[in-house]
């Protein structure tokens, strides 16, 4: 069972900068693809950004630009540094994760999820 831990979420002003991280146990973590989500009450989660194994990146056109995807195989850690951020980026971010190395984007393409962190950006 893969678990993934999140970190890093808070509250900041609009054109500020916030990096997430997501922590995964797992001794394949190098093959797995990993992406970040995000939901705000009442909504149906919605797709961010997905990284594979080889590094090869797809942005949400809504983040395109503002938010970088990156992973650090020897920690066993995916980030995901938020630049520019705007109000409409308050949500709760959560981490995914799949065996599968093709670059999805639907939420029943991943089989692991954290728990969440909440970002909260000030007008």
């Amino acid at each position: 069972q893969v678990q993934l831990v999140e970190s890093g979420g808070g509250l900041v002003q609009a054109g500020g900068s916030l990096r997430l991280s997501c922590a995964v146990s797992g001794r394949t973590f190098s093959s797995y693809t990993m992406a970040w989500f995000r939901q705000a009450p009442g909504k149906e989660r919605e797709f961010v950004v997905v990284i594979n194994w080889s590094d090869s990146t797809y942005y949400s056109d809504s983040v395109k630009g503002r938010f970088t995807i990156s992973r650090d195989n020897a920690k066993n850690t995916v980030y995901l540094q938020m630049n520019s951020l705007k109000p409409e980026d308050t949500d709760v971010y959560y981490c995914a994760a799949t065996q599968r190395p093709w670059l999805k984007t639907k939420v029943a393409d991943f089989g692991s999820w954290g728990q969440g962190t909440q970002v909260t950006v000030s007008s």
